[in-house]
């Protein structure tokens, strides 16, 4: 009856995070998907769309990390309802508005509304999934923004052509609204919520007798090398990634000569690519704990993660270099698959490592750390620091972009990724546990 129990829930509160996370990412994106037919309506010019984008990364990041280190203490079922409902809403009064500053503005609130979605999903899979399945359960429910991702700029590009743009943000902003009570109504914090024992981070279930602890001081936590490594690999991989999805089209169709339906197909393939990028990463990274098992020093999962991030920097070197007016569609294709599949697995992988590396008591924290410091750059060429590095993959990307061209822009971004991968290859049998490690385990 146990076993039961756990089936069902663990089905319908998934499959309840997984559409609600697919409306978040939609809704995440939405400006990116239609900024095309806004244009044609609206006089916008780089500075203006990438103070646009920007604003809702620098709110993202904000609120994903106190969202984050808040996560314990608030009801996951809650938090995540409510920002899928303030998202959606923000959404449709976005479809209202004509000016850059009421764009920012509302776009600045989406991304506060946006940072409420992952740190819930991230608890409840904790509470309610076995660890050793942990990284491929976290891979598949990522796979909801590449799903969002792949048909979101198909569906909003048509949507935009047959209507307009404006009913596009409102149609989806009111799914949004309307979902957030099903997910409110279906997702539960934990199994003891529903009467069935709860799943100990260690993979055992709660035991009266006791186990060793896994907890740490905060000093110890804060001290950890691997901490920093891990934000400092995700800050690249996360500002590489956004760069591309929100300027990728418009590279295509501005500097390569590409129309509009080959730039939002580009945008398809590369979520697509993500998609299957993110459960392999997530498959064959628990099946190399399953084999090695968890170690003090070296993660099992580095070896996927920097082969991963060697191909964000071979397929961005591709785009950039054989892309023409008169390329294959399929190669285009075939390009944006390649770059999503080695983006988005290490992007799954890095938010697992976090949790995982991290003492029992710091593992929202340490999330919440990796995460704004994915989001967190100095910008060497406006020679000024930015607080938030996603932030610095909008207006900054395209102010390069703006005064020396896509090519330059793309080719900076190829160059930080190339780097960083061999950096944390070089690094990769560093102490991967976070924290106190007993001289036992040591």
């Amino acid at each position: 009856m146990s076993t039961t129990g756990y089936g069902y829930y663990r089905t319908t509160i998934f499959l309840a995070m997984f559409v609600g996370y697919t409306l978040y990412y939609f809704n995440r994106k939405t400006f990116s998907f239609v900024m095309p037919s806004v244009m044609q309506e609206i006089e916008l010019d780089k500075d203006d769309l990438g103070m646009i984008t920007s604003s809702q990364s620098l709110a993202y990041a904000i609120s994903k990390f106190i969202s984050g280190v808040l996560s314990d203490q608030i009801s996951a079922r809650w938090l995540f309802s409510t920002g899928l409902f303030m998202v959606g809403g923000i959404n449709v009064v976005f479809s209202w508005s004509s000016t850059v500053a009421a764009f920012s503005g509302l776009w600045f609130l989406n991304g506060l509304g946006q940072g409420l979605g992952w740190p819930p999903c991230g608890r409840v899979l904790r509470k309610w999934f076995e660890p050793s399945q942990f990284g491929t359960w976290w891979a598949v429910l990522s796979c909801s923004m590449n799903l969002a991702g792949s048909l979101g700029p198909i569906i909003a590009t048509l949507m935009a052509h047959s209507y307009s743009w404006r009913t596009t943000l409102s149609i989806s902003g009111l799914s949004c609204m309307v979902v957030s009570f099903f997910c409110l109504l279906l997702i539960r914090n934990e199994p003891r919520d529903v009467g069935l024992p709860n799943v100990e981070a260690g993979g055992a279930k709660k035991n009266k007798a006791g186990s060793i602890s896994n907890e740490s001081t905060l000093k110890e936590f804060l001290l950890s090398p691997y901490l920093w490594l891990l934000s400092a690999g995700y800050l690249v991989v996360f500002g590489v990634k956004t760069a591309c999805t929100d300027w990728g089209q418009l590279f295509l169709i501005q500097d390569k000569g590409q129309t509009t339906l080959i730039g939002s197909s580009y945008m398809s393939a590369l979520e697509v690519g993500g998609l299957l990028g993110s459960l392999a990463a997530g498959y064959f990274s628990d099946r190399a704990v399953a084999k090695q098992g968890m170690q003090s020093h070296g993660n099992p999962r580095h070896f996927i993660l920097i082969l991963m991030m060697a191909g964000m920097s071979i397929s961005m070197y591709l785009f950039r270099t054989t892309v023409s007016p008169d390329s294959p569609t399929a190669w285009i294709l075939a390009l944006g698959v390649a770059f999503g599949f080695s983006s988005y697995g290490p992007i799954a992988l890095f938010g697992v490592i976090a949790n995982e590396s991290a003492p029992s008591n710091y593992c929202g924290t340490s999330h919440a750390i990796v995460s704004l410091m994915a989001n967190r750059r100095p910008s060497l060429i406006l020679k000024a620091s930015f607080p938030v590095g996603g932030f610095l993959s909008g207006l900054p990307f395209s102010t390069i972009a703006k005064y020396h061209g896509w090519e330059m822009a793309f080719w900076i971004a190829e160059i930080t990724c190339a780097a960083v991968t061999v950096g944390f290859f070089l690094l990769r049998n560093i102490r991967s546990k976070m924290g106190h490690v007993p001289k036992k385990a040591d």
